[in-house]
């Protein structure tokens, strides 16, 4: 056999068997890529995503998308050629799999934590929007969660309303643990509360609960990295009663990421006239109560996902603006914002042509 015919031989055999090991070894990264872009003023699966009864709506137009990233699941393992080519690839992103998946988080745990995130998302939504229209919606602080083998498991249940902790009254969820850690860990801690069912019960007849419960725990010392304190084993949340329904249909996304798309939505749908000015509008960013955005993860794909959609401006979270202006989609604008206020405001120039005055993400 000719030397350059056994070279090329060898050569392609070698290829071969490299290609091979790349597909059988495994790495721990995960890959992000874009996901879908749903307009929230438009229908998804058949129906609106929006669906507001008991309260005026008005006829709308334009864009204004929430956006998604795909990622691996918890429990697909990557190989190397997987890896290098999401590595080259333009529209996705490999990044170590405990970054997605920290602690050894399964996908059941992790599909469960982004439905719950996804749920207080469409609330505090719901919130922040009517906030902003001046519409009242009476809210009380509930246990959101009781921990396994916690002192409070079988004590306190998910949806009880806490009036208050030792006698102080409750405002806000942050104030349980405050009250908590008063304590040493073996003390006992009373919790006064409206349980689940008769709060489900009050709010059908549209009447305030009026039967309460004292609770009584023995605190326990915390196990997590932080200080060790007293606690009982829940984690606090806030719900919420509306003048009116509103419903939030979109199936299969999860994650607190949607919450300022969907309260902007609500907000068009709920005034005259087109927030857009007709414009194809996506974006991004978690929201709370008053109206505040946070940073979300995956920001490139997200602007990668928008353009490709056909998005012409994202409003985009003060924190991701650096990230995200690193690699921009061409024709797209990223408008920063941090409030509810300030995407009002974006969009209200951009329906006046004031696109010079817009607040632009920059790289640094």
């Amino acid at each position: 056999m000719p030397r350059r015919t056994a070279t090329m031989l060898a050569s392609t055999l070698m290829l071969i068997a490299l290609l091979c090991a790349g597909v059988f070894i495994k790495v721990p990264y995960s890959e992000l890529s874009p996901g879908p872009t749903v307009n929230t003023l438009g229908d998804h699966g058949g129906e609106p995503v929006l669906q507001i009864s008991g309260r005026k709506t008005y006829p709308t137009s334009g864009h204004l998308n929430m956006t998604t990233v795909r990622v691996t699941s918890a429990d697909y393992k990557m190989n190397i050629v997987e890896a290098v080519y999401g590595w080259l690839a333009h529209d996705a992103k490999v990044v170590p799999h405990d970054t997605l998946y920290p602690d050894g988080k399964t996908e059941e745990q992790s599909t469960q934590e982004n439905a719950e995130e996804f749920s207080q998302s469409q609330e505090s939504a719901k919130v922040a929007a009517l906030k902003e229209l001046h519409v009242p919606v009476q809210s009380w602080v509930i246990v959101s969660t009781v921990v396994k083998d916690s002192p409070a498991e079988g004590r306190l249940h998910a949806g009880d309303v806490i009036k208050d902790v030792d006698g102080t009254a409750v405002k806000a969820p942050d104030d349980v643990a405050k009250l908590v850690t008063r304590h040493k860990p073996g003390e006992k801690v009373v919790f006064t509360i409206v349980p689940a069912k008769e709060q489900a019960a009050a709010e059908k007849a549209n009447k305030p609960a009026t039967k309460t419960e004292k609770i009584t725990i023995t605190t326990r010392t915390s196990e997590d990295d932080g200080a060790k304190r007293a606690i009982v084993g829940i984690a606090a949340g806030t719900d919420h009663t509306f003048p009116f329904t509103i419903d939030i249909k979109l199936a299969d996304v999860g994650g607190p990421s949607a919450g300022l798309m969907f309260a902007l939505g609500i907000y068009d749908k709920l005034t005259p006239g087109s927030l857009t000015g007709g414009k194809f509008v996506a974006g991004t960013g978690t929201i709370d109560d008053d109206g505040k955005v946070g940073p979300i993860g995956g920001i490139e794909m997200k602007t990668v996902g928008a353009r490709d959609k056909g998005a012409q401006y994202f409003l985009t979270p003060a924190d991701n603006c650096a990230a995200a202006a690193k690699d921009t989609p061409s024709g797209l604008t990223l408008i920063k914002v941090n409030t509810i206020d300030d995407a009002l405001g974006a969009l209200k120039d951009l329906r006046e042509g004031k696109t010079s005055d817009l607040p632009k993400c920059t790289k640094s």
